[in-house]
């Protein structure tokens, strides 16, 4: 699937300072596509959450928090971000594998859900989110390095 044509054309409304409304309304041929741009409408009244930024390159159509990834569309698959051992206990219950980012490695605490899983995509990408916050808050409660 090719990205490029939809976020050429919808990364100014999509990734700009001012977000004018469901991204859902933009065309798209793809029912993979459509349901996560539906996921992006569902997401995009939580403080904190950005919508996809478009443009090329790693990270183009995730959702972030604070800046943070923890969900995006990687190769028609939902790709979400939880704790290491949540996405062990998903992986041994057949409901996807770990996200490689294409490079052959597999990254502990990226989950890719299966095409087939029954999982919800909403209560999935929550998690991922609810893991995000724990995780910028933890960093913010963090004493400030000192070089």
């Amino acid at each position: 699937m090719r990205w490029g044509r939809y976020w050429a054309s919808a990364a100014r409304f999509v990734g700009g300072a001012l977000y004018p409304g469901r991204v859902a309304q933009r065309r798209t041929s793809d029912p993979v596509q459509a349901r996560y741009l539906d996921l992006v409408d569902d997401l995009m009244g939580i403080e904190g959450v950005t919508p996809p930024p478009g443009g090329s390159g790693f990270g183009r159509g995730s959702l972030k928090y604070r800046g943070k990834i923890f969900a995006m569309l990687v190769r028609g698959s939902l790709v979400v971000k939880l704790p290491a051992e949540r996405v062990t206990a998903l992986i041994d219950a057949g409901e996807g594998v770990a996200f490689d980012a294409n490079k052959g490695i597999a990254m502990r605490e990226w989950f890719s859900l299966a095409r087939d899983s029954d999982l919800g995509w909403e209560s999935l990408a929550t998690e991922a989110l609810d893991f995000a916050r724990a995780s910028v808050a933890s960093r913010t409660a963090r004493a400030p390095r000192t070089r």
